[in-house]
């Protein structure tokens, strides 16, 4: 059975699609952007504010699961610019604890609403 997850603390979806989903105690999120939830505006302009509210985004959503980072597995970084990856690594690393989960981290040539970076993770609960 699976179960919707969803929290106004994160940004509403942009299409048909669900923040998470819970099934079979496997948390999947859809990817989270720098959007603030109370105005649906980016955080910021550069990378280091879209990425601090990507990952207070995921938080949110990882909390309405009743879960924390800690249970994370893995995680799909998508980068419009590869150029921005240190920061986003020590960005990241100030979020996820050791043992950090799997990543992936590729770049893509346009992300939602001209983002900076998005962020989606699989949690086991």
């Amino acid at each position: 059975m699976n179960t919707t997850i969803s929290t106004e603390s994160a940004p509403a979806a942009l299409g048909p699609y669900s923040q998470a989903i819970l099934a079979n105690g496997i948390l999947y999120t859809s990817g989270q952007i720098g959007l603030v939830p109370a105005t649906g505006e980016f955080a910021g302009a550069d990378i280091e504010s879209q990425t601090r509210q990507v990952l207070a985004n995921l938080g949110a959503v990882l909390a309405a699961a009743n879960t924390t980072p800690t249970n994370v597995v893995k995680t799909t970084i998508f980068l419009a610019n590869m150029g921005n990856f240190a920061l986003v690594n020590k960005l990241y690393g100030e979020f996820f604890k050791a043992p950090f989960p799997a990543r992936s981290c590729v770049q893509a040539t346009q992300l939602p609403k001209g983002a900076l970076i998005e962020i989606e993770c699989i949690a086991v609960l």
